[in-house]
């Protein structure tokens, strides 16, 4: 198995990022079957071909000097899937974030969790314009992505693909920069029940 090189992901995908976890945890915490270790390529190709695989990274340096675990698949945008940030906060007792981008739909989202509580939530629907979530106040690293800093009804919000990947790599990790880097070891692999 060749674990030589990471392969980025992020655009047009889902993907958690959860801070000083195990990859092992995070998957029983999704309530996913483990399919065991696979390669980068073979890992994240995987994710985006399929709607009930999920790739986890082992953990990755990040923002905010944490270690990051990753994890990512299509099946975390399938619309039975519920993805619970201060849920998987308070049951592995960290944090947690969720990002989603899509940018044939425009949809952009991101929230964060610390130790089971919310701490912010956004969400847009390019297509439409609207800001389909918002909760807590934009960090400095939303504020540069263009949001403002409360929503009310006359602010305009327009958010792109890129928006999501910055405040990523402000908050954890942003996957899209991972590839080509030398891998830690292989991603492991779950599938939906």
């Amino acid at each position: 198995m060749t674990t030589a090189a990471m392969v980025g992901f992020g655009t047009k995908q889902a993907w958690l990022a959860v801070r000083d976890a195990e990859p092992g945890r995070v998957l029983t915490a999704l309530g996913l079957r483990d399919l065991g270790p696979v390669s980068w390529r073979d890992g994240i190709d995987l994710a985006y071909l399929t709607d009930d695989r999920v790739a986890l990274t082992p953990p990755l340096p990040g923002a905010a000097g944490g270690s990051w675990v990753l994890a990512t698949g299509r099946w975390l945008l399938r619309p039975g899937t519920v993805v619970d940030a201060p849920g998987l906060s308070a049951r592995l007792g960290t944090e947690v974030q969720f990002f989603a981008t899509h940018r044939v739909t425009e949809l952009h989202r991101w929230q964060r969790a610390v130790d089971g509580q919310p701490v912010r939530a956004f969400g847009y629907v390019g297509q439409t314009g609207e800001v389909t979530s918002w909760f807590g106040e934009p960090d400095a690293a939303e504020r540069s992505a263009g949001l403002p800093p409360e929503l009310d009804e006359e602010t305009t919000v327009l958010v792109a693909e890129r928006d999501v990947l910055t405040v990523a790599a402000a908050w954890s990790v942003d996957p899209t920069g991972l590839d080509g880097r030398p891998a830690p070891g292989p991603l492991l692999i779950g599938a939906a029940a």
